[in-house]
């Protein structure tokens, strides 16, 4: 069986996320971001960050944020988010999100997110087992930028409605 490359889900934007004028607050895209990753972490790839935290005291940390902010996200507004992960090596891995509309014509936001594989007992940078290797030379999608900013040049030029 495949694995999917980019895994997507939908949630609404609730209340206590967003700001006086019924704005997502900025801060608060990062949450519904890593919420998204952690649940399709678990459903797609059987990855349980925190049980395999608490078994063997390796996880992994955030280490890098980059994020957009290209359009409002509303509260009570429907949104899409996907992810993928672009790039990995022996201790790094580096994930793009997008949240969108509901029905993806729009493009809200984007992050790119690094993560360090870490040991929680030594406090010291670990590195990826083989079968995490693997798992994540089927997963990986590339992409043909060198930087966020021209990712996100990349993302204006295209058909998503972006201002």
């Amino acid at each position: 069986m495949q694995l999917p490359k980019i895994v997507t889900s939908q949630t609404k934007i609730r209340f206590q996320d967003c700001d006086p004028f019924n704005h997502l607050n900025n801060a608060s895209y990062i949450n519904y971001f890593m919420n998204h990753r952690e649940d399709q972490l678990l459903k797609h790839y059987n990855i349980d960050i925190y049980k395999l935290a608490q078994k063997t005291g390796i996880s992994w940390v955030s280490s890098r944020n980059q994020i957009a902010y290209l359009q409002p996200t509303f509260l009570m507004e429907t949104v899409t988010i996907e992810s993928q992960l672009f790039y990995y090596d022996s201790s790094l891995l580096k994930a793009e999100m997008r949240m969108y509309n509901e029905d993806c014509t729009q493009l809200k936001s984007v992050i790119w997110s690094s993560f360090v594989h870490f040991n929680l007992l030594t406090q010291s940078k670990a590195t990826h087992s083989q079968e995490f290797l693997q798992l994540f030379e089927s997963i990986v999608n590339p992409l043909d930028v060198n930087s966020f900013e021209e990712r996100l040049s990349q993302m204006k030029k295209s058909k998503l409605e972006i201002k």
